[in-house]
């Protein structure tokens, strides 16, 4: 049986976000096919004994399982239509080449200084940490969910410090980004992009709360970047799914905070306070099937098919090159 789409999750927080996804390739009569810790071993087998095949894949799974692998080697070595392709979604993984292409694009950044690994140079040249200001980030290039960064460092033995946290990793040193305040709260976003389409909600540091920006609030504080920039970052990384930070500063600049995050929460705001509002999740849940109706068709996978299998890709869990 072939199916028109292939959802790998592993998380249990997804469970709604597949939910959602199954409801809207119903409503397009699309086939979902569900694979997950429960039944990867047999879904591989099956895979492997070309008893089951898939059209198009969205990974939710192998950057935290890497027994998923198998499955996101399957769909590259048969052609299949994947959104957030894994060697364009690995690319975003590095915090330090995104804010480089992003510099280059010009977009606005926080002033950065990328140090190499400590296992690479474990002693430092001299430094000026002055331009960071009183007040700086430090964060590993890999990784998400705040994991290994130190917000408000002030020294750099701090800075010696945090580098052996992750002794592989590089890291980032970042200026900290003082928001401006129109209106009753601070000018820091959190914003979706899902297919060409933006969400842009306020999102604060301390509850990770979203709340969507309205149409009044987007002409009344002039707040169009927050649709721009998501577009620019989307041609920048190729991929169809993704969230970004950015701040207003008092300077007038949307900067762009945080850059990628591929692998987005997709929690329900109705199941967790700091899950994204209902109505976005089942948005995205809709376009990213109305995305598999237009770029993949039976006629198109069996052409792709008939062409032959590509090269293994080269991949590593975790998300680490």
């Amino acid at each position: 049986m072939t199916y028109d789409l292939c959802l790998a999750w592993n998380w249990e927080h997804d469970a709604d976000f597949a939910r959602l996804l199954d409801l809207a390739c119903c409503s397009h009569g699309l086939s979902l096919l569900q694979i997950t810790p429960d039944n990867l071993g047999d879904m591989l087998q099956s895979l492997a004994n070309s008893q089951i095949a898939f059209r198009a894949f969205l990974d939710r799974a192998s950057d935290t399982d890497a027994r998923f692998m198998p499955v996101v080697q399957w769909a590259y070595e048969h052609l299949v239509y994947c959104i957030n392709p894994h060697e364009r979604a690995r690319r975003t993984w590095d915090k330090a080449t995104m804010h480089l292409d992003f510099i280059n694009a010009g977009l606005y950044a926080p002033y950065t200084l990328i140090l190499p690994s400590y296992h690479e140079q474990p002693v430092l040249p001299p430094m000026d940490l002055n331009p960071l200001g009183d007040r700086f980030t430090i964060k590993p290039v890999h990784g998400g969910g705040g994991e290994g960064v130190v917000t408000e460092a002030t020294s750099l033995s701090q800075v010696l410090a945090a580098r052996q946290e992750y002794p592989t990793d590089k890291y980032l040193l970042q200026a900290h980004v003082v928001p401006a305040q129109p209106g009753s709260r601070p000018a820091w976003f959190r914003v979706l992009y899902c297919a060409g389409q933006v969400y842009p909600c306020w999102w604060d540091t301390r509850t990770h709360v979203y709340t969507p920006v309205t149409s009044a609030e987007e002409s009344c504080y002039s707040l169009t970047p927050l649709r721009t920039i998501p577009a620019s970052i989307a041609r920048i990384c190729g991929l169809e799914l993704f969230s970004t930070e950015i701040a207003l500063t008092s300077e007038g600049l949307f900067t762009v905070v945080d850059y990628v995050n591929d692998q987005i929460d997709l929690r329900l705001q109705s199941k967790a306070l700091d899950g994204v509002p209902d109505d976005i999740v089942q948005d995205i849940a809709e376009r990213l099937v109305t995305l598999v109706v237009g770029k993949c068709s039976p006629h198109s996978y069996e052409e792709s098919a008939i062409s032959g299998k590509r090269d293994p890709v080269s991949v590593r869990p975790n998300g680490y090159p």
